[in-house]
């Protein structure tokens, strides 16, 4: 799995760090079960603090998505793909650009001009 961040963005780097775990998840390259590396090591190899990290991680357990098991790290616990909100919010927009007559390429080229 590729574990990124952009110490530049705008976003906070739990959020990044989290959405890698998520996309992981969400691409079948971390299954349920499967560990994810020590919060020190991960903070090392990101150049971040070790608390950025857990902080990450936490937010996902607390999300349902990971649980930690004492003197065994951090786990996927379930293959939750994507927030509930964001999927209701992406049927929603779906819905509004079938009505006004937009295709799929046409809903794309939006959102990547938008993102």
């Amino acid at each position: 799995m590729r574990w990124t961040v952009d110490h530049a963005s705008r976003e906070l780097l739990p959020d990044q760090i989290a959405a890698c775990v998520r996309r992981g998840v969400a691409s079948g390259e971390l299954a349920i079960g499967e560990q994810l590396p020590p919060a020190a090591e991960l903070a090392t190899a990101l150049s971040v603090d070790r608390n950025t990290v857990l902080t990450a991680y936490r937010r996902l357990r607390d999300d349902g998505l990971l649980e930690f098991r004492r003197g065994r790290g951090a786990r996927v616990a379930s293959a939750v793909t994507e927030p509930t909100p964001v999927a209701e919010a992406a049927r929603t927009l779906v819905a509004v650009a079938r009505e006004h007559g937009l295709t799929r390429a046409d809903l794309l080229r939006l959102i990547a001009k938008l993102t």
